[in-house]
Order: structure tokens, then sequence, then C-alpha cells
């Protein structure tokens, strides 16, 4: 099966929430590696770059009007937004680690993988052991 074939079937197969259990399943494997390597200063900007913009990314949709989800879910990703671009500042700054953010990415992805039971549960290709082997050290 040619890649474009696999990319189609995977565009008409994939739901929103699918699509963010993977990203943030992904951008935490990254930040879990980087932190498990020592990574520090410019070494850590592309993955802290990387889940800044896609938390800022949420919170502006969360902030639209348009957005069908619950008010207080939506005011509770806009303040985990507003949180995780203050913090990654003190994490560039080396004031602060890395695990924090961490923490907050995996409780998303647990309430993701919770939202859709069995679609994002064992043998799905998004769970997190398929994604990255080190979101269930």
């Amino acid at each position: 099966m040619s890649i474009n074939a696999y990319r189609r079937a995977q565009e008409i197969a994939a739901t929103p929430r699918s699509n963010e259990y993977r990203l943030m399943s992904q951008i935490t494997g990254e930040m879990i590696a980087a932190r498990d390597q020592n990574l520090k200063g410019g070494a850590l900007m592309p993955v802290l770059h990387r889940n800044r913009i896609t938390w800022n990314t949420f919170g502006n949709l969360c902030a639209s009007p348009e957005n069908q989800l619950p008010g207080d879910l939506r005011a509770g990703i806009i303040s985990l937004a507003l949180w995780v671009d203050r913090h990654t500042s003190q994490v560039m700054a080396g004031v602060e680690k890395i695990d924090d953010l961490i923490s907050v990415n995996r409780a998303i992805i647990d309430g993701l993988s919770r939202e859709n039971g069995a679609s994002l549960t064992k043998g799905n290709h998004f769970s997190p052991e398929a994604v990255s082997p080190a979101l269930t050290e």
C-alpha cells in the first residue's frame, strides 16, 4: 500500500479526539526522551516550543465562541494553556524542570483515552505503548 493511500485511510478513520491523543502522546514522548537525555537550555527548545504551540492552539480554540465544549471545560483548558506557557518559560530559563509539563500532558492523554473508550485503548495503534514506549514508564 502506498504511503498516500495509508494517509487517506488514516484521515478517514481519525477522529478529532484520536488526533489530539496522538499529538499529545507524540509530544509527551519527545519531552520524556529529552528529560531522559538530560537535555538543557537550547537543546530543549524544539520540544518545548512544539508543546507550547499545541497548548496555545488548544487555548485559542477553546476561546472561540463557536467552540461547543462545556464552558467549564473550555475555561479549564484555557487556564492550563496559560500555565503551560508560563511554566515553559521557566523550564527554558532553567528555573523549573520539564516534569510538570509531562505530568499535565499525561493527564490530558489519560482523559482523552477515557473519553474515547475502547477506540484509544490497548490493541489500537493510538495506545501510549504504540505511540511512545516512554509514556508507560
